[in-house]
């Protein structure tokens, strides 16, 4: 994805962060910055958040700010929680573990809490990493823009993050 994103006008990039694949201790690591293993919001979520935290880390940021707005994309999203929660359907029980995980917005609502913030977030399916950053720079405010990418096929995990300020006046 980051070989077709460029830049965007008015925007200077803070930091760009990428595990393709995510390093062995990932999740450990993850477990250790917020306390605790996360319960129940599935791999692709920790992912998500494992990756928020590195792009702010890289940024210097020791938080997102308020008034920052996150957009999250996938070309295809939680399908392994999704497929799980069919299978776990077939057996017959009434709501599937797995269902939740397979819910984007829980992906949000993950990253919203691990991140200790409230704000303007969504969840996009698409293609294009560049669509995706000019789309969520237009109307962004002076906290800037946390974008991520989050893909899962089976065991394969991918996240690509960039955290966006507006560029300085005169700058």
């Amino acid at each position: 994805m980051s070989e077709s994103v460029g830049s965007i006008p008015g925007w200077r990039l803070a930091a760009h962060v990428v595990s393709d694949p995510p390093p062995p201790d990932w999740r450990d690591a993850l477990a250790a910055r917020l306390g605790a293993r996360p319960r129940r919001i599935g791999v692709w979520a920790e992912l998500a958040l494992h990756g928020a935290w590195q792009c702010l880390d890289a940024a210097g940021e020791s938080a997102l700010p308020s008034g920052a707005r996150l957009r999250v994309a996938s070309l295809s999203g939680p399908q392994t929680a999704t497929r799980d929660s069919m299978t776990q359907l077939r057996t017959g029980l009434p709501m599937p573990f797995d269902f939740m995980q397979s819910q984007s917005g829980l992906m949000l609502a993950a990253l919203a809490k691990g991140l200790g913030w409230q704000g303007d977030a969504s969840f996009m399916v698409c293609r294009d990493a560049s669509l995706l950053m000019r789309v969520a720079a237009c109307g962004a405010g002076p906290d800037g823009l946390l974008l991520g990418w989050i893909e899962q096929e089976g065991e394969a995990l991918r996240g690509e993050w960039w955290r966006w300020l507006p560029d300085a006046p005169g700058a």
